[in-house]
């Protein structure tokens, strides 16, 4: 063990610790056993109550119960006597993202879901990145893909929902992969999404999501704080009640923990924590937080990494400066996530070296190197920890004094180490975890009896991931704030939708359904109901339109943000416009309409920041079997040219300025499908291009492939007779938005975009 004396390490103690003395322990009375439905487990502090799991084992057969081929780096859920997980599925064209269950007592597959990755610069180890979560009230499975759809599977594997943030809510995607671990609370399933949106929340921000677990609507979105400083972060919220309020408390991408109202949104409080986005989740006992990073800190120059505990408890507003109990600098814990556990706090570092603290006065225990990488999160078992290595070590650990107890080492095929990213889930007296090679099994083997063991838990865990109350408004709570729900709503105009209104008191206690609320609707064509319901005028609608149906109850006002497509065929020249349309979602803050020789077009500019990547999407996810025409025009400054094209389906068709060349493709940093031919053209000169994609049998497994048609030629010129290029694909996306996309280190043009139906 290699430990620094307690004395070299103390923390800097805020001036408030000597007269707040808090007592910290478990939140609840221990239960017997538990389900692992989310990646920090029952208590989502990364301690289980399991008792007899075993802590030597080996590759070889030591207490091994199974172990099946597998690739992924989250942390597996279980639950109703299953194991499942998410990762990666397949070769060269046929790589997809995958969700798969087997059985807990003997690992026989019993389904596997695969998703095909598109419109993202995810790379392929990346696939797989956020962990599942799941629902013992509906059986429900929900993951986040890396592509940016949140999916709800049933017991089967079957689609229930599926909700698609980066067409439909522009939703960032960086070339990172870190994607956020979805939680379940109540009715709710929360998301984290970095996006700059549209309506009430257009500008780019880090926003947490919620939707209905059972039906995916949205019923609430949270703006967090200032602007991002990264695009791809992991930080998973955990729900709290803290003095009387449910809370949901997190890492943001501003370098802010931020606490929300768990049924509003809305914000309580924050702390400035980094300078950098978050990756670490927090960790909550008795109203204090504590939380970690292992970037620039915002009140020091020479020192990075953080671990800090926050006095939540009467928290409100920025609290950095007035809310700090205890901090130790230069610990760069900011990828795994601390462990509460036993009075005390384990937060592992980036270069794999477990500390050990006083959770009361942060003081120094003991600290212990495990092995070179530390990425996964430690958990508490039977009195032990239990920690994963980058370097395919697991890892078990004395909590007293950081013994190394046990030590295994995974390796692939070939002799190298085997990726291990996640954290290990208990269950029915086991663990499991994932790895690059294979997803185990460890313990002792016997059967399973997962409803004796789930009854020892009914009434502490009922919540499914929070082991908090859930506190009630008080008798005659008056309302102080409405939610219309769906509170964003995406969808072609021929069929109606029904609005609620909620009511929720000051402290965001739901009071119910708001009788008597008054509803209007405003920049979309239709009518709505007394009772919410709203019918459009399909055929008015032009083109995609943005707009909202406002609710009113006395002097409380709220409203919901729509974004209705109408019928085919759409067509827009950008006459009349001095802006850009308001169904043209993302592409760059500053992307607009200006006047070029004497005409309107639609421009995108270099973003401001990072990668000079702009895409605009100008309809719902939900279109499939549709032909895009548009002008578009190239532009060059020295070195500096444009790449630009249209995307269809999913598909991107490019042309590529410094390359000349025709390219077609979906997933841009694995080129899955990816096909070029050598076409030459010219900046500052317009071109048409169009571009089909259609759904015909023979694809991979039996379902439909892709075929991408396009055609490129200078406007004024006829249209050719055959297609520039075509290309197939075995395992398309079902349907994908139209939109303009562009590598535009300078301006890019479009002009005369038509949409058609095939």
């Amino acid at each position: 063990m290699q430990a620094k004396s307690a004395a070299s390490r103390l923390p800097r103690l805020a001036a408030g610790l000597a007269t707040c003395l808090i007592a910290l322990g478990p939140f609840a009375a221990a239960a017997a056993a538990g389900e692992w439905t989310s990646w920090r487990g029952p208590w989502q502090n990364g301690r289980s109550d399991e008792q007899g799991v075993v802590s030597e084992w080996s590759r070889e057969g030591q207490n091994l119960i199974w172990r099946q081929d597998w690739s992924g780096r989250s942390t597996p859920v279980v639950f109703e006597g299953r194991v499942c997980a998410n990762g990666r599925n397949g070769e060269d064209i046929l790589r997809q993202e995958a969700v798969a269950c087997w059985n807990a007592e003997d690992g026989k597959l019993l389904w596997q879901r695969n998703f095909t990755v598109y419109q993202t610069q995810v790379p392929w180890n990346r696939v797989g990145w956020a962990s599942l979560v799941a629902d013992r009230e509906t059986g429900n499975l929900y993951a986040q893909l890396v592509h940016g759809t949140v999916v709800a599977l049933d017991r089967t594997g079957k689609t229930v929902w599926e909700w698609r943030g980066f067409e439909d809510f522009n939703r960032q995607s960086g070339y990172g992969g870190r994607t956020n671990t979805p939680i379940v609370d109540g009715d709710l399933l929360v998301v984290q999404t970095i996006a700059a949106a549209w309506g009430q929340n257009a500008g780019m921000a880090d926003r947490y999501v919620a939707l209905d677990k059972r039906t995916g609507a949205i019923r609430w979105v949270s703006t967090k704080g200032d602007k991002p400083q990264d695009l791809s972060i992991y930080s998973t919220p955990v729900v709290a009640e803290i003095d009387g309020e449910r809370l949901l408390i997190g890492g943001g991408s501003d370098g802010f923990i931020h606490a929300v109202r768990m049924h509003t949104g809305e914000e309580l409080w924050r702390f400035h924590l980094s300078q950098r986005g978050l990756n670490s989740s927090v960790v909550v006992a008795d109203g204090v937080v504590f939380a970690g990073h292992s970037e620039e800190n915002v009140d020091t120059t020479n020192v990075m990494g953080r671990l800090v505990a926050i006095k939540a408890r009467g928290a409100k507003g920025d609290v950095t400066k007035t809310h700090e109990l205890w901090r130790v600098d230069d610990l760069d814990g900011g990828y795994a996530s601390p462990l509460y556990f036993d009075g005390k706090v384990f937060m592992p570092d980036n270069g794999a070296d477990l500390w050990a603290f006083d959770a009361k006065s942060g003081q120094l225990l003991w600290r212990t190197k495990f092995g070179t990488v530390g990425k996964g999160s430690p958990v508490a078992i039977g009195g032990k920890i239990y920690i994963t290595e980058v370097n395919g070590h697991v890892v078990v650990m004395d909590p007293k004094n950081g013994e190394i107890l046990s030590k295994v080492q995974l390796t692939m095929p070939d002799g190298r180490y085997a990726e291990l990213y996640g954290s290990v889930a208990v269950a029915y007296g086991r663990f499991f975890f994932t790895t690059e090679e294979g997803i185990y099994s460890v313990g002792k083997k016997g059967p399973i009896d997962w409803k004796k063991d789930r009854e020892a838990i009914e009434g502490i865990d009922r919540v499914g991931l929070a082991e908090v109350a859930d506190p009630a408004a008080p008798a005659g709570a008056k309302a102080a704030r409405l939610l219309v729900v769906p509170a964003v709503y995406v969808g072609a105009g021929d069929k109606p939708v029904d609005f609620k209104v909620f009511a929720f008191d000051d402290k965001g206690r739901p009071l119910g359904e708001q009788a008597g609320a008054a509803f209007a609707v405003k920049g979309v064509p239709g009518a709505i109901s007394p009772d919410g319901k709203l019918t459009f005028d399909y055929a008015k609608i032009r083109n995609t339109q943005h707009g909202q149906v406002e609710a009113t109850a006395g002097e409380l006002k709220a409203a919901a943000d729509l974004r209705i497509a109408g019928p085919l065929p759409w067509s827009e020249d950008f006459e009349g416009l001095d802006k850009a349309p308001a169904g043209y979602l993302g592409g760059s803050p500053n992307k607009g309409v200006k006047d070029l020789d004497g005409t309107k077009v639609f421009f995108l500019p270099k973003p401001p920041g990072g990668a000079p990547r702009a895409t605009t999407f100008f309809g719902p996810s939900s279109m499939k079997n549709y032909t895009l025409e548009a002008d578009v025009r190239g532009n060059a400054e020295g070195r500096r040219i444009t790449d630009l094209g249209v995307i269809v389906n999913g598909f991107t068709v490019t042309l590529l300025g410094a390359y000349q060349q025709l390219q077609i493709d979906n997933w841009e940093s694995e080129r899955r499908m990816m096909r070029q031919i050598p076409f030459a053209w010219q900046t500052g000169v317009w071109y048409t291009m169009k571009v089909r994609v259609d759904y015909e049998k023979g694809g991979h497994g039996g379902g439909d492939k892709g075929v991408v048609r396009a055609k490129v030629w200078k406007r004024g010129e006829p249209e050719p007779a055959d297609w520039t290029m075509t290309v197939e694909d075995p395992l398309p996306p079902d349907s994908g938005s139209p939109g303009l996309y562009g590598f535009v280190p300078v301006e890019a043009y479009f002009d005369n975009v038509k949409v058609t139906a095939n």
